[in-house]
């Protein structure tokens, strides 16, 4: 994913499924090439490089 893209996406009031390695993720902050996302299906936070999030119809 591109950070323009992630950018666009916590300015829009539309929701986004993003995912991180088959997982579902929020995206709680960006710095650099770095996010700091959280994982719906638990309470684990992580930071993980930018070009490792992707989006869900990414593939479609």
């Amino acid at each position: 994913m591109k950070i323009e893209r992630i950018q666009e996406m916590l300015k829009s009031k539309e929701k986004t499924d993003v995912f991180y390695e088959d997982r579902p993720v929020w995206i709680q902050d960006i710095h650099n090439n770095m996010a700091t996302v959280g994982f719906i299906d638990n309470n684990e936070e992580r930071d993980v490089f930018i070009e490792d999030l992707y989006e869900d119809n990414l593939y479609n």
